[in-house]
Order: C-alpha cells, then sequence, then structure tokens
C-alpha cells in the first residue's frame, strides 16, 4: 500500500481555509468543515470508549462504528460524489432493538453517568447529537449525501441504549431526573 499521508505539515492551512478530497479549497469556519470535525470528535470519543474494559460482543458491535464513522466523514469530504453505505444505518437499527429489548422501560429520563464506560458512551451520544445538528445545518446550504443524518440520530440513540446496558451489566443503577427537586 503506498503512502497516502507523507507530509503531515503542510503548512496549507495557515491561511485559514483548509482541503477537501475533490482538491477544493473552503474556510475552516464552513459548515462542512465544522460537521467533519464533529464527526472526527465523535470518532475520537469512540476510540477512547474502546480503551475501557468492554465485554466482547459490545466491543465487537462498537468497533464497525468507527470505520463507518470514517466513511461519513469521507462522503463529507466529497461535496459532489460523496457516498455512503445504507447498511450502516440498518445495522444501527438492529443493534439499538437487539440491546433495547434486554433492558427494563423508562420510567423518566435518566441522568448520564454511571460507570465509567457508560458515562464515556452518553458524552459520545451527545457529541453525535453536536454531529447530527452540525451536519443538519449543512444540508440546508448544500447536499449531502444520504444516509448521513440517519446515521448519525441512529448512532446516537444506540450509543443512549449501550450506556444503559453497560450500567446494567455492571450492576450500576440508574439516576432518574428528579423534577422540581
Amino acid at each position: 500500500m503506498a503512502d497516502r499521508l507523507t507530509h503531515i505539515v503542510t503548512r496549507t492551512g495557515d491561511d485559514g481555509t483548509t482541503g477537501l478530497a475533490d482538491g477544493s479549497r473552503v474556510s475552516k469556519s464552513s459548515a462542512r468543515i465544522a460537521a467533519i470535525g464533529s464527526v472526527d470528535e465523535l470518532n475520537s470519543l469512540l476510540g477512547l470508549l474502546l480503551t475501557e474494559a468492554l465485554p466482547d460482543a459490545i466491543r465487537a458491535d462498537l468497533q464497525p462504528a468507527q470505520h463507518e464513522l470514517f466513511e461519513l466523514g469521507g462522503a463529507l469530504a466529497y461535496p459532489e460524489h460523496g457516498q455512503f453505505p445504507p447498511a450502516a444505518v440498518a445495522r444501527l437499527d438492529a443493534l439499538a432493538a437487539r440491546y433495547n429489548a434486554t433492558l427494563p422501560p423508562l420510567q423518566e429520563f435518566i441522568l448520564p453517568g454511571g460507570t465509567r464506560a457508560a458515562a464515556l458512551c452518553h458524552v459520545a451520544r451527545a457529541t453525535a447529537r453536536r454531529a447530527e445538528r452540525d451536519l443538519a445545518a449543512l444540508a440546508q446550504q448544500e447536499l449531502i449525501a444520504i444516509g448521513l443524518l440517519p446515521y448519525l440520530n441512529r448512532l446516537s440513540d444506540w450509543l443512549f441504549v449501550l450506556a444503559r446496558t453497560l450500567n446494567r451489566a455492571a450492576g450500576q443503577a440508574e439516576t432518574g431526573w428528579q423534577r422540581e427537586r
């Protein structure tokens, strides 16, 4: 395999622009770069979550999301030609349904937290929601690949369910929101 990134420090972004995969340059403050940045941050959080001691089945279900987020970022980096696999959204739908089926129904909103791994899931979930908002803002300005918004929506849903699953597996009780304390 040929080296793809031989020059990490290029200095081409010193003027406040960055290059997209199609060779075009855009402002680092553009909606597209904000969305790419949020997706990158989310992927980094999943990497942090994967450093935790996780059940093998959960690890195996979580690792593909990092690759899918790279594909999502790639679709954003190719404004005219970006594609995203619809099977990724279906995979998350199936995971959320499978994991949620093992959990008791929620009686009230729950506070983020519990075990460290579950808390990291909640941080990743919140970051996925921000990435989704950034992507929705971009979609109001430009065309984006089909499936990107549904993917981030499903990923945040699954991360919520996964946080509950991790807490339950560890015997950690959920803390319900107390109205008007």
